[in-house]
């Protein structure tokens, strides 16, 4: 039994655990509200019973208030009849009733008694209801304003996070194009300056040196042959040109 009582209350506050995750605060506040609106009603129930059944027994008073007055007329009349006996007969029934009066009247003291403590319990359960729902309305809004905040809150700072990251990597980039452009630079200063060797060469500085001697070498000399040729073109000209002498 002991075994199987720990593992009942192992599973209760398991099970508690996982409703306290999963409680809407808002749905708690309704439904205890409700139950409260609920215990009301049973109070009046009761208020109502009790008053019927002191109704009851009232009626039942009245009736035998009646019988009271009844049997002693017929005592009364008995006696004057000179029948003792019927008398004697009325006024023990008489007696008899008057007994129960005394009871329904206790009946009825104790159930006024109770309609009164009923009534009073009631107004002070009608009070703090009211109460009640008045708090319930004020902390469900505080709630509603809180999760609203919270959301608000889990959102801005998502947006920060996210500008965040957004940031980092617009300035990773910048970097690497930094560094991207510096190495271009640095490529392009080697290779103007001729100390980066082109992929697949197999030619030397000097093999380079001596190719560009060569070539302005190759254009002075086509160079000096264009002047001359131009020179000479001129120099014919102008003798075509030139009036015959007399």
């Amino acid at each position: 039994m002991g075994l199987l009582s720990r593992a009942s209350e192992i599973i209760k506050a398991k099970f508690n655990a996982l409703l306290n995750r999963a409680e809407n605060p808002q749905e708690t506040l309704d439904y205890s509200y409700e139950r409260q609106l609920t215990s009301l009603q049973n109070v009046k129930r009761g208020i109502a019973d009790v008053v019927t059944a002191k109704k009851r027994l009232q009626l039942q008073t009245q009736q035998l208030e009646q019988n009271v007055v009844k049997l002693d007329t017929q005592a009364r009349q008995a006696l004057a009849a000179g029948r003792e006996d019927l008398a004697r007969a009325a006024l023990e029934r008489k007696s008899g009733i008057q007994q129960q009066l005394q009871e329904l009247d206790g009946q009825v003291t104790g159930l006024e008694d109770q309609q009164e403590k009923l009534v009073a319990n009631e107004k002070q359960l009608s009070a703090r209801i009211e109460q009640f729902r008045t708090q319930k309305e004020v902390i469900k809004a505080q709630y509603s304003a809180a999760e609203a905040q919270v959301r608000i809150g889990e959102a801005a700072t998502g947006i920060g996070r996210e500008m965040e990251n957004t940031g980092l990597a617009i300035q990773r980039a910048k970097d690497k194009t930094e560094q991207m452009q510096a190495r271009a630079s640095a490529i392009d200063e080697l290779v103007a300056a001729g100390d980066l060797e082109e992929l697949g060469s197999d030619k030397t500085q000097l093999d380079r040196e001596l190719a560009q001697l060569a070539s302005q070498t190759q254009v002075d000399r086509e160079l000096e042959q264009l002047k001359a040729e131009v020179g000479s073109d001129g120099e014919k000209k102008e003798l075509e040109e030139a009036p015959p002498s007399n």
